[in-house]
């Protein structure tokens, strides 16, 4: 994903808004009782300052004049000044809970938006795209857009406020207010001056946390690599440079913070004083009252903290444009995998036919495709071998058979329905992969098997004996219950693959797709759990990707990939004698060894000729 450009001022201030009114259509009603409650606490705001005046005026002057007062006139008072403090309270209340539910509710919304469209991308586009990255979007990115959503209704509150506060303070004194007034435009001034230079700093910032998530991920995925090959400090360096940098930005977002903020905390106390400096001289010539001035200045008292919502919601939008931005450019990726209304809804092996396939990923040029013009079958019940060198296409080919990618041309049919054509959710009840990485959660032996089916205990033990399983699984200490950690760290690699195949058959697909699946489990083991599949008549169709010779010796019939074309089909003796490529491959361990034999022998009648001269005369 490309950098977000940087956008003078007022560009991002339009685009700030435009995410905002997003929200506002997403939650209309959470915003309106937000911006309510907001109003009725820049209402009872003003009103306290009314009160205030009124009571200076009418029950504390009157009390020093006279050196006495009544019990009435301070219970009215404290009833007055409780009554508007109540409803403040209430105000404030309402504008927080509602201002982070709304906040909450989007930020839950559009994760959610999110994932669904990682899901329904196709693994092309999420090869392009870092796990990190992915993760950032999902979280940081999708934080940032909606951040500007906890002061938003409190700055719509404060411009209501700024209007009756306004109205009020002209109709007390035009010249205590024509003074006080010059605070705002300055206000603004300073607000204008401080996002222009916090928006590129701001821009910056979340995008090195985004780099900082996808470093950190990747060294933890690769911890293995990293460790075995003495990778530590290198993978250190590089997380050092980029949190490093990310460190800077927000210093930098902190020292323009720091330089702006005590500017604009001090400019309405600036105010404040000259209210009462100008306040005084009109008292004093008889001007105005002292409950008029108590009040002006209360009023500007109060509007100094609230103003700074405003603030807050400018200094968010940066990071809310280049968030909305990230999150967009996932929910405006394209690729999904359209479904149709077919379904495969049978109980019997499936039938597979692969008619004319050809694949290649995006970008790659039509004469590097990854598959071309492959045609194959297997019918119900059948184990088919598919094999081939390195870079040949089967692991595609396994992807497109459990559709986790569409041909570019062909098709792939299982009972003659086209994969394309059927319902969402009928491929995978129909089709299960085992691919070559096995992924293990953090959770017991039965919730890895499951996955969340509800199955019973028989069913589950069922597949671990297919996959041969059953006997470690039984060995452990909580046998299905147990724990096996992170990725499956307590178990063995084959114990792992064994686990993974036994998660597939417990679903009793009607094509099982093995994408070199057994490569970690020995030979005999191996070949006891492809002669379980073919015995057990649990009606699977079978397609493996094999590399050794005793496996696929144990198929039906053999796929040979060469190329990303299919050049040989057949059973495996035959191959063995019309295809000199599949001979040479599936032989090619036996050659070595006796090519390595043949070595030791020369080495040995090289270094002592005549043992070896006696040796093949007493063999004489």
């Amino acid at each position: 994903m490309p950098p977000p450009t940087k956008r003078v001022d007022p560009q991002v201030l339009r685009e700030g808004l435009r995410v905002l009114w997003v929200a506002v259509r997403a939650e209309p009603r959470v915003f309106a009782v937000s911006v309510g409650a907001s109003a009725l606490y820049a209402v009872t705001t003003v009103a306290m300052a009314r009160v205030l005046g009124e009571v200076t005026e009418r029950v504390v002057l009157p009390a020093f004049r006279s050196g006495h007062t009544t019990a009435g006139a301070l219970a009215a008072a404290a009833a007055a000044i409780m009554g508007v403090a109540l409803l403040k309270a209430l105000g404030v209340a309402g504008r927080r809970f509602y201002a982070g539910l709304m906040q909450y509710r989007m930020q839950a919304r559009y994760r959610r938006a999110v994932t669904r469209r990682y899901l329904r991308l196709p693994l092309a586009w999420h090869h392009r795209h870092p796990t990190g990255q992915l993760l950032s979007n999902a979280n940081a990115d999708v934080e940032a857009t909606w951040a500007p959503l906890a002061p938003l209704p409190m700055a719509v509150g404060v411009v209501f406020m700024l209007m009756i506060a306004a109205v009020s303070i002209l109709v007390t004194d035009v010249a205590v207010a024509a003074v006080g007034f010059l605070i705002f435009p300055a206000i603004a001034l300073i607000n204008v001056v401080y996002q222009r230079r916090l928006a590129p700093v701001a821009t910056r910032a979340q995008r090195l946390r985004a780099e900082v998530s996808e470093v950190a991920h990747e060294s933890f995925e690769g911890g293995l690599v990293v460790k075995t090959l003495g990778r530590e400090r290198a993978e250190t360096a590089r997380f050092l440079d980029r949190a490093e940098a990310l460190r800077d930005a927000n210093v930098a977002v902190g020292r323009i913070r720091g330089l702006f903020d005590p500017v604009l905390e001090a400019l309405p106390n600036l105010g404040v004083l000259a209210v009462l400096l100008i306040g005084s001289v009109r008292l004093d010539a008889g001007a105005m009252s002292a409950g008029d001035l108590v009040q002006v200045a209360y009023l500007f008292t109060l509007l100094a903290w609230p103003v700074r919502a405003l603030g807050w919601v400018l200094a968010e939008v940066p990071r809310s444009v280049v968030g909305w931005e990230r999150v967009r450019s996932v929910l405006d990726a394209r690729g999904s995998l359209p479904f149709g209304d077919g379904a495969l809804d049978g109980a019997a092996a499936a039938e597979l036919e692969v008619r004319d396939v050809r694949f290649s990923y995006e970008d790659t040029e039509e004469g590097r495709a990854v598959l071309r013009d492959v045609s194959f079958g297997a019918s119900p019940g059948r184990t088919v071998a598919v094999v081939g060198p390195t870079g040949s296409g089967k692991s595609t080919l396994t992807s497109l058979l459990v559709r986790l990618v569409d041909p570019a041309d062909g098709s792939v049919l299982l009972d003659g329905v086209d994969l394309r054509d059927v319902r969402r959710g009928g491929v995978a009840a129909a089709a299960a992969l085992v691919p070559q990485q096995t992924f293990l959660f953090d959770d017991t032996v039965r919730g890895n098997v499951t996955l969340g089916l509800d199955v019973s205990d028989e069913r589950i033990w069922e597949a671990l004996r297919l996959a041969q399983a059953d006997g470690f699984v039984a060995a452990l200490a909580d046998g299905l219950d147990t724990p096996v950690g992170e990725r499956g760290t307590t178990l063995s690699g084959g114990q792992r693959q064994r686990l993974a195949l036994a998660r597939a058959l417990v679903r009793r697909p009607r094509l099982l797709v093995m994408d070199d699946a057994t490569s970690s489990v020995d030979p005999q083991v191996e070949a006891r759990i492809l002669a379980g599949l073919r015995e057990s008549g649990t009606g699977t169709t079978v397609v493996v990707v094999a590399y050794r010779k005793a496996t696929i010796a144990l198929a039906d019939e053999v796929v040979y990939l060469e190329h990303g074309r299919v050049t040989a089909r057949g059973a495996h003796a035959d191959l063995l004698e019309r295809s000199e490529g599949y001979r040479n491959l599936v032989t090619a361990y036996e050659r070595a060894e006796a090519e390595h034999e043949a070595v030791e022998r020369d080495a040995e009648r090289d270094a002592d000729p005549g043992a070896v001269q006696g040796g093949e005369e007493a063999l004489t």
